[in-house]
């Protein structure tokens, strides 16, 4: 029922388009296009989430997936002719060392490379494995002639220039290897399910949202937008594949609490029931350190119902990877949990 060779192409077109939380204008402006190609009528709040409204009458579902990943900010053009930056989202500076970028200046885009301060082996020797891992112990070396802060300056480079990390996607045996698979795989999978409505393999039972947030990885992705008469929120993010954790490559995962507490016991128990009815291989997990669309969405006040639903994820928020058996049971679950009635 879901076309996967349609999922994993937007997969694969979404992790090569830049789209840092704070600069995602070309990834919504992607998706807009292929929504109105699917004969959808977008929308957007005041803050820029773009949703389409799906089935007869006002929404009483959402489902959320963000289209904002990690990147960088410029944070000092230094004297060497290099660019100090600081990380906007949450991730580690030893998985940013070494990673090809693009810098959006006010004139126009140029390319890369974040190194450690100290990145000549034949300079530093040993003193290269042993310098802490760290953004202030990081740096952009500017693929351009830029011998110092003058030149910087003349070339257009400023505080607060955006930094894109390159995904470098592949795909082995079933496996899509890539950075910014965290959420961009949830969006492809959402997509996916929307072709699959359009073309009449998917009857709606309950009208819902579906929902392209643009700042999850800050936090604030899921705080606004929903229509007065949403219910619920079912948000589709990433898995935990990591040691005591119950994830796997094969299967979806239902979260039943992240690190604010309990997920709704009512959507839970009824997204285990798809699962059940209809054989698809899926796990419970919990997680310590996690905060998704839905935690955005309770912390903002909004009296609804939330859950969790994810693909799985080895190494998140660095050198990622999932496989398409999970996208798969992800987009089978979906298509279950939009077929179905609110559960009583």
């Amino acid at each position: 029922m879901i076309d996967t060779d349609y999922l994993l192409d937007r997969l694969l077109q979404l992790v090569k388009t830049p789209s840092p939380v704070g600069m995602t204008e070309r990834a919504v402006a992607l998706v807009d296009t292929w929504l109105r190609e699917l004969g959808y009528s977008p929308k957007y709040t005041r803050r820029g989430v773009l949703f389409v409204e799906v089935g007869n009458g006002p929404p009483r579902r959402a489902l959320a997936a963000h289209l904002d990943t990690l990147g960088a900010m410029v944070t000092e053009l230094k004297p060497n002719g290099r660019l100090a930056l600081r990380n906007t989202g949450t991730w580690a500076a030893r998985f940013a060392e070494g990673a090809r970028v693009t810098i959006f200046s006010d004139r126009g885009e140029h390319r890369g490379t974040i190194l450690p301060l100290k990145a000549s082996g034949h300079r530093f020797n040993t003193e290269v494995d042993t310098q802490p891992a760290d953004w202030d112990n990081l740096e952009i070396r500017v693929d351009a002639t830029l011998p110092d802060r003058d030149a910087l300056v003349s070339a257009g480079f400023n505080v607060g220039d955006m930094v894109a990390v390159d995904a470098q996607p592949e795909v082995v045996d079933g496996f899509i290897v890539s950075r910014h698979l965290d959420d961009k795989a949830g969006c492809a999978t959402l997509l996916a399910v929307l072709k699959a409505i359009a073309e009449g393999k998917i009857e709606v039972a309950v009208p819902f949202q579906a929902m392209f947030t643009i700042a999850e990885e800050i936090g604030i992705g899921g705080t606004h937008g929903f229509g007065r008469e949403v219910e619920e929120l079912l948000a589709i993010d990433n898995a935990v594949t990591a040691p005591n954790q119950a994830s796997r490559d094969d299967a979806v995962t239902i979260a039943m609490r992240d690190r604010q507490g309990p997920f709704d016991a009512r959507m839970t128990r009824h997204l285990l029931d798809i699962c059940a009815h209809a054989a698809i291989p899926h796990v419970r997990d919990t997680f310590r350190h996690y905060r998704s669309d839905s935690a955005a969405a309770v912390e903002a006040g909004w009296d609804i119902r939330v859950g969790l639903v994810c693909f799985s994820l080895d190494s998140s928020h660095g050198w990622e990877r999932t496989h398409m058996d999970s996208l798969v049971a992800l987009g089978t679950l979906l298509t279950g949990y939009v077929e179905s009635e609110i559960a009583a």
